[in-house]
Formats: structure tokens, sequence, C-alpha cells
């Protein structure tokens, strides 16, 4: 019987993204078929959490086991399309000495190409409940970052600090886990499910880091992402379990559902992009109106708030360093590389919140991070992060080590690339601590 051409085993390896192992090795056009339709049954993508993790490869070099689509021939064209090597928007071209004037216009071709630029609105803000946790109090709060956005939001307050306190928004990673956005850096009620435990064990050394940071005497205020959270995706036919978020949802209904999420990310990236929009327009407009936000309460003190994240929550936090001068330091932990390095060898892990179309013919990631400066900033990214290409990953460290040097403020900018996988340890937390301590 006729072997599988090469174009149907790139087909299952489409299929077969999340699940590196779904498809054993078949010598047949009918285990091709077979497989297939064993993939088609299935609602969705398989995402792979702490307990599955021993079944995929220890030599994969991304979360999929490959670095990205084959496209053959037309390879070389997309490489070609790419922007070149001295972008004319980086502050190390020749043409820009004032940091000042380089920033005005750094930030103004940003958000052009964010194609999202909402009104300003009163906040609004309600505080839903209030809670004494001990040494803090845990507040639940809505207000609106646009007309259209009602955000929920958990603030802590510490009691022993003396207030106004300085403040850092925490803002939440993907990990492939929907149903929770904010829970993973702050509590926000007293049960815990399991799968939310299982992802503060594998990214957070098992802290809701949020409450260390309180402890030390931030305000801490947590939102959910779009897509994310209370802000998650319900359908009509959705159960009560799911739509209420109860403990009693088990392992494989939370996996069945961050599996259809996942799947659908595509579909609401293109929705988004019809409507006139970009997703890490509506992402970095929900941070800025947070400061907004925290600007209005007595308890914060407006010159000294910081931003801190985690993959996603790294990219967020670059962004709302880079865009907004009331953020006074930040920590972006998992998520910097040099962008034709990923184009070119690890583009999976590049999701839909992070692209701005056109930007990357004016700025890489490195370039708009230097946005910030001369604020204290700091990056750390692991050699084991299969989500990055490693010479990007030291590229964009230099780059902005250079680009702070140029400004004349090179103690300001920490970079720290570490023998660690994807994740925002302990370690790497009492690092991010000590730079706010140092600088707030």
């Amino acid at each position: 019987m006729t072997a599988p051409t090469r174009f149907e085993r790139v087909l299952i390896a489409h299929h077969s993204v999340f699940e590196p192992d779904a498809f054993a090795p078949m010598n047949t056009r009918r285990q091709f078929i077979a497989a297939i339709a064993a993939s088609a049954a299935a609602s969705s993508p398989k995402v792979v959490f702490a307990a599955d993790a021993k079944n995929v490869p220890k030599n994969s070099v991304s979360l999929s086991g490959r670095n990205g689509p084959e496209f053959g021939s037309v390879d070389a064209v997309i490489q070609k399309l790419k922007g070149g090597p001295d972008l004319p928007l980086s502050y190390l071209h020749g043409d820009y000495q004032d940091p000042e004037a380089y920033k005005a216009k750094g930030r103004a071709k940003v958000q052009e190409l964010l194609q999202y630029a909402p009104a300003k609105c009163d906040p609004n803000a309600e505080i839903v409940s209030r809670k004494d946790c001990g040494d803090y109090i845990r507040e639940e709060v809505r207000f609106n970052t646009t007309p259209v956005f009602r955000v929920p939001a958990t603030v802590l307050i510490p009691k022993k600090a003396k207030l106004p306190a300085p403040a850092v928004i925490a803002l939440h990673s993907h990990g492939g886990q929907y149903l929770w956005g904010r829970e993973r850096e702050v509590e926000t009620s007293d049960a815990l499910h399991s799968t939310l435990k299982e992802m503060r064990d594998r990214g957070y050394s098992g802290n809701a880091y949020g409450i260390e940071l309180v402890r030390r005497g931030y305000v801490v205020i947590s939102i959910d992402m779009f897509y994310w959270g209370e802000r998650r995706v319900v359908l009509d036919e959705d159960p009560p379990e799911l739509r209420e978020r109860l403990m009693t949802l088990t392992y494989e209904e939370v996996k069945a559902y961050n599996n259809r999420c996942n799947r659908d990310e595509e579909f609401m990236a293109k929705t988004l992009f019809c409507a006139g929009v970009t997703w890490a327009g509506i992402m970095v407009w929900d941070d800025i109106r947070t400061v907004d936000y925290l600007l209005t309460r007595s308890d914060v003190d407006p010159n000294r708030i910081a931003c801190v994240g985690q993959s996603v929550g790294g990219i967020r936090s670059a962004y709302l360093a880079a865009l907004d001068d009331r953020i006074k330091a930040a920590v972006v932990s998992s998520w910097m590389c040099s962008f034709p390095n990923q184009l070119a060898a690890h583009i999976r892990g590049i999701g839909f919140t992070k692209i701005i179309p056109g930007i990357y013919h004016h700025m890489d990631y490195p370039d708009i991070a230097s946005l910030a400066m001369p604020k204290p900033l700091m990056i750390i990214n692991g050699s084991q992060d299969r989500l990055f290409e490693p010479a990007g990953v030291h590229a964009a460290h230099e780059k902005i080590a250079r680009c702070y040097a140029k400004a004349g403020a090179p103690e300001r900018f920490k970079s720290i690339i570490e023998d660690a996988p994807h994740e925002f340890n302990a370690a790497r937390q009492a690092d991010a601590w000590a730079w706010f301590d140092r600088w707030l």
C-alpha cells in the first residue's frame, strides 16, 4: 500500500501542533486516513498540562515540537519581506540623539499601528466586595477602560504600609489556560481549583505573587485581559459549571474548554482585524487605562507605579512601560526576542495577541522596549525557554543595553538570561521585588 506523501505528512504535523506525539509513524495511506479521522473527531488540539509533560520530547525546540510551518520555496520570499537589520525607528539609528524626541516619534508609530485609540472615559469604578485577609485588604473592583469594556480587577491594599503607597500592576500570562486570568497573580477567593494550582506550580513556583508584593508594602492591582478569566468566551450552550467556574469542574472539562479557546484564538483575531482593531491594541489600552484608574485611588502614590508580567504579561509590561511615563519601573519575564529571529525560526512563539501589523518595518521588539528609557527596566529570559530563538534573545537584550547606554542610563537596564524554562519562578520573583525596592 502507498505511503503518505510529503504533503500529507505536513498536514499531519499541522493537525498535531499542540500534541507532538499525536500520530505514530505511518507507513501506509490507510494509517494516514485513520490518523486524520481521529484528529477531526477531537474537539480541538490538546494543550499540554503539567501532568502530561512526560509525553513532550525533552529536546523539542518549541512547544509544538517544531520551529514553524514548512513553506518550502515560499519561505525564501517571506524572509525577504521582513524588515532589515537597520530599522529606521531604532534609537541606535544615527539620526537619533535626543531620547525624548526619539520616544515621541517611536510611541506615535506604535500607537498608530495598534489601530486602536479609544476615547478616554470616566472609570466609573465600583467596589463589588471588600475582604479583610489579615495583613492586607482584598477588593474586587469593576471599572471602565472604554465605553465598551468594563473590566474586572482585584486590588490588594497593605495594612501596615504608610499610605499612599507605591503600586504594582500585575499582568497575567497566557499559559494556554483561559478559564483563569488574574487569579494566577492574586487570590480572588478562598477557593482554588486544581487546574489553577497546577498552573501556579508549573509557572510561578506555586505562588500567587501579588500576595508577596502586598506584604512588602505595595498596593497591587491585576485585571483580566480580554478573552481570559471573567472576560472569556462563554457560549449559550455552556453548562452552569463552566459559566460560573465552579470547583466541581473536572480536569478534563477544564482542558476541553482551554482547547476550544486555543483553537478559536485564530478566529477571534480575524474577527478583531475585520472590525478594524488589533488584539494588541485592546490589550495595551486596557493596561494604560488601569493606570488611569490607579490615579483615582487615594491609597496609591501616583509617582511610584510599576508593572510586572510573565509571558504575554511580560510583553504587556514592556508595552506599558514603553508607552506610559506614569510607569516608573518595570519587570519583563519570559518575553523578549528579536522579531526577525522569531520569523525565521520560531514563529509559533508569536501569538495573535502580540501582532502589531507593519511595526516590524520600523521597530523590533527591543526597540519598542527601549521607549521605556531611562526608567528602570529588568528583562529576564531563560535559555531553556522553547518559545524563543536563543540568538534572538541575546541580540534583543544587547540592543536594549546599547539603547540605555546611548541614553546615558546604563545602570537602569538589568538583563538576566538564566538557565531556566518559560516560568516566573521564585528566584525571578525575588530579583523583581529587589528591583522594585531599589527604584520605588
